[in-house]
């Protein structure tokens, strides 16, 4: 389907509509001014060279990549310190919001008072992870060049075309935050595609002769009973607001900063099977339609950047799946995996993996736009998580290199075994047109490149045991 001949959609036609009224009426949805583009050196005159462009946020070097090794001694440590430097960011993009337009007219005051002070914040937090590593056996080179951050600018720009990204936005009159309107820190009108117009882009690997095509399907509800927080027990463990936005869980209901392994063994869960108490959850969605929600003045909520009504799904489906490849292995309990990257905005697409679409058109995934579904469709989120397991870790210093994904004939790495795939779908009935964004840390703008998925295997060892069965042997359970 040619996308320069095609007709827009009466979705798309309204989705202008709405583009052109934010824009022109001071526009919630449009991103706030900063100095520099991705990949542009890191401090100096370059920076200060660049400042006529519109930017947007903060863009630091992520320290978790770098870490080789974090043994058991030093991980309190660690994680207590990586969470204070995204507090850091947070506060460091606070205040050039806050400030903007100074700032842009003076970008060696942005130097002054915003880069240099969060420089010496993060130099002080990794001095005290590389003596932390240090103490407990770990020799860690130094992480000081991760010290600086640069101001960038949001790349995202309107092409003219109905796939390019100009539709989106909400009806006008956003004004910064009030009244459960967006913040000012995003979404943009360009972050939204009428789905009509994209191409089918799915593409699945052929079963081999040992492949393992059965199915397990655990139903776990869809937060009704409305389990919110804003912390991550896997990415920042014992820190309150960790991930700086809500996620919605469904599963072990004891999941917060500080559940301990025993804690979420010991938990209450969601699942009709009583044996699953893993715990599943993801960033909410919200709907920015003018109406607050209650957590509009607190962490993760209003505070960081996150407003509007948050929407329980219409359906959440959790099914596990085999390998295209070979037959596949149990998880170990207590497997930790994250799929995608909630600083992908930032950091950029290596690890962005969650994908966005619409009931009746879902051979066609968005990694970096939201849809806009015709009226009778509603809009999807999909996460694949990583199927291959390195046999031995329940997670690693960046929550990323125990497990993997597998080729695209869908064999594993060596060294690593095929596990039963997590395959999630989570379904949303939003009004037609844009006007929603997932929840995200402040400076990464409500991208929906950002959306990530957070997974931790308790299922009872019976259950597990059913589960692989089923898999291997090709049947359909649930």
């Amino acid at each position: 389907m040619g996308r320069t001949s095609r007709k827009r959609s009466t979705v798309a036609n309204r989705a202008i509509a709405a583009s052109a009224a934010l824009i022109l009426g001071g526009g919630g949805l449009v991103a706030v001014n900063v100095y520099a583009s991705a990949g542009e050196s890191r401090p100096g005159q370059e920076r200060i060279e660049n400042a006529g462009r519109q930017m947007s946020t903060i863009d630091c070097p992520e320290v978790a990549n770098a870490l080789t090794k974090v043994p058991k001694r030093a991980r309190a440590t660690v994680d207590r310190e990586l969470a204070r430097m995204d507090t850091q960011i947070t506060v460091a993009y606070k205040r050039f919001a806050d400030n903007k337009v100074k700032l842009e007219r003076d970008p060696e005051l942005t130097e002054k008072k915003i880069l240099k002070p969060l420089k010496q914040q993060r130099l002080a937090s990794l001095k005290k992870i590389r003596s932390a590593l240090k103490q407990a056996g770990h020799s860690q080179k130094s992480l000081d060049s991760l010290a600086p951050c640069t101001m960038r600018p949001d790349d995202s720009t309107d092409e003219g075309d109905p796939g390019g990204g100009q539709d989106g936005g909400q009806d006008g009159g956003q004004d910064g935050g009030q009244d459960g309107q967006p913040p000012g820190n995003g979404p943009e009108a360009s972050d939204f595609v009428d789905i009509e117009s994209v191409e089918p882009n799915i593409q699945e690997p052929q079963p081999g002769d040992q492949a393992s095509t059965g199915t397990f399907t655990t139903d776990c509800g869809r937060n009704k009973n409305g389990l919110f927080n804003s912390d991550n027990v896997i990415a920042a463990p014992g820190v309150s607001n960790g991930a700086h936005h809500k996620h919605d869980y469904v599963g072990n209901q004891a999941n917060n900063a500080f559940a301990s392994d025993d804690d979420l063994a010991n938990g209450e869960t969601t699942c009709d099977e009583q044996g699953d108490k893993s715990t599943y959850y993801w960033p909410v969605v919200r709907l920015q339609n003018g109406k607050n929600e209650a957590d509009a003045n607190e962490d993760g909520g209003g505070k960081d950047g996150n407003v509007g009504k948050i929407q329980t799904p219409s359906e959440v489906t959790l099914q596990f799946a085999g390998s295209a490849a070979s037959k596949v292995t149990a998880m170990p309990r207590f497997l930790r995996i994250i799929t995608g990257d909630a600083k992908a905005f930032v950091n950029g697409d290596a690890n962005a993996n969650a994908s966005w679409s619409c009931t009746g058109f879902e051979d066609r995934q968005l990694k970096d736009k939201y849809p806009i579904c015709p009226a009778d469709s509603q809009v999807v989120r999909s996460f694949d998580f990583q199927s291959c397991w390195d046999g031995q870790n329940t997670d690693s210093a960046n929550h990323r290199t125990h497990v993997a994904f597998a080729d695209e004939n869908g064999q594993c790495q060596e060294g690593f075994q095929a596990i039963p795939q997590l395959k999630q779908r989570i379904v949303y009935d939003l009004p037609p047109g844009p006007g929603f964004a997932v929840d995200s840390f402040p400076e990464q703008l409500h991208k929906p490149i950002t959306d990530h998925g957070d997974f931790i295997n308790v299922f009872d060892e019976d259950v597990m045991t059913k589960m692989v069965d089923c898999i291997n042997t090709g049947k359909k359970c649930d």
